[in-house]
């Protein structure tokens, strides 16, 4: 049963995504919400992310649409150290505080603030310990910051205990032509 999914994945500037214009951003949006309503419909409680930019932060603010239908949905937002986003850009920063400011949930793994990159393994670790599922938004091919939680993950998963999900570059494409299909449709 997968109550409390974990959610993690790329950051933007690893997709190459810099702005909500970007037309990338909504097939990640739309494969995010298509995979979160497939779990709430199988009892999905709890959304957890980190609240690292990008695939973190987007399916957050996909979690606070879907409460509207699906109110027993929660969000946690459980950083790595204290205050994460103090060196972000200003409007970075307010885009965070807002997000957060409307979680169910929110605490540090390390009540401290910025220390080392062992925080970053050891949130990891934390949230798989403390999640039944991850869903990961990472394709093997195109390395990135998600590799060594993906390689965690699937040790995890290899025990038994634990569901593994990925959404790779193959499910982007395929909802990228589902669009465009639409689009062609409501012409003809």
């Amino acid at each position: 049963m997968l109550k409390r999914l974990f959610v993690s994945g790329y950051k933007a500037h690893e997709l190459g995504i810099f702005n909500e214009k970007n037309p990338g951003l909504a097939i990640i949006k739309k494969a995010l919400k298509r995979e979160l309503v497939r779990f709430l419909e199988d009892e999905l409680e709890w959304v957890i992310i980190s609240g690292q930019l990008g695939v973190e932060m987007w399916a957050a603010e996909i979690v606070l649409e879907l409460k509207k239908d699906y109110p027993q949905l929660k969000l946690a937002v459980i950083t790595p150290f204290l205050n994460q986003e103090e060196k972000w850009k200003e409007e970075t920063q307010d885009y965070y505080r807002n997000i957060v400011m409307q979680a169910d949930y929110l605490n540090s793994v390390y009540q401290t603030p910025y220390q080392g990159a062992w925080q970053l393994g050891e949130k990891d670790k934390f949230l798989l310990s403390n999640s039944d599922g991850i869903l990961l938004v990472y394709d093997e091919e195109n390395e990135g910051s998600p590799k060594f939680l993906s390689k965690l993950a699937a040790k995890r998963a290899d025990l038994g205990d634990y569901q593994l999900f990925r959404i790779n570059a193959y499910d982007l494409q395929a909802i990228a032509e589902e669009q465009q299909q639409e689009l062609y449709n409501d012409h003809f």
